[in-house]
């Protein structure tokens, strides 16, 4: 489909029907959220991918009860990094400098100006910022997905501190950010797939200066 035509027929999925995506399209769909910007190139976040029913029935209550979470064929896990640390930082400039075949030192001045400004926040506000890269790979995904006919359901509500214990994130340090559900709608039984798509009329959604 056409990209506006796909952004038309995607809305959030309540009840999905079970039945799997191929995994060239989650594949597609992985390849565009870990193509998609962050902030200095660092994407400081990690994507989970779960497709085994066992462990989507124990998100499940974490998620509220949420029928999309076992529902769906995939459910994509973003966590972000807990913080930035001079490790985390130094790793992504040495594979940048390595892949792209420049000077070691090319890149030290910028480094050391990423690395000084995320030593002068909090650990809290460095995972905010992590988070808000995680979120526009979350788009970027949904929009892939949307591309491909899959449909998803991005899913915040959930119990983040449980997550991270079952998934033993904060071993990895990480943190658990949104989740997105992909798979295809039961059409029957989904009570919004049949409404009218509803978004603020563009001229107070857009201002032209």
């Amino acid at each position: 489909m056409e990209l506006i035509e796909a952004l038309q027929w995607r809305y959030a999925t309540k009840k999905m029907n079970g039945h799997a995506v191929s995994q060239d399209k989650i594949d597609a769909i992985l390849e565009a959220a870990w193509l998609a910007p962050s902030s200095s190139g660092l994407q400081p976040f990690e994507i989970i991918v779960i497709s085994n029913p066992e462990l989507k029935e124990k998100i499940k209550p974490i998620a509220f009860d949420q029928s999309q979470i076992t529902d769906c064929s995939h459910l994509l896990v973003f966590a972000a990094w807990d913080d930035y640390s001079t490790e985390r930082i130094n790793d992504v400039f040495a594979r940048t400098v390595a892949e792209r075949k420049v000077a070691v030192d090319s890149m030290d001045a910028y480094k050391e100006r990423l690395t000084s400004r995320f030593k002068s926040t909090t650990a809290e506000q460095n995972f905010n910022h992590a988070a808000n890269q995680a979120f526009i790979s979350l788009g970027v995904a949904i929009t892939a997905a949307a591309t491909l006919n899959v449909d998803s359901t991005p899913l915040g509500g959930f119990d983040n501190a449980a997550l991270d214990v079952l998934l033993q994130l904060k071993e990895k340090g990480l943190r658990s950010v949104v989740l997105l559900a992909l798979g295809y709608r039961d059409s029957e039984n989904d009570w919004l797939v049949n409404l009218k798509k509803v978004r603020t009329p563009k001229d107070r959604f857009i201002t032209k200066l």
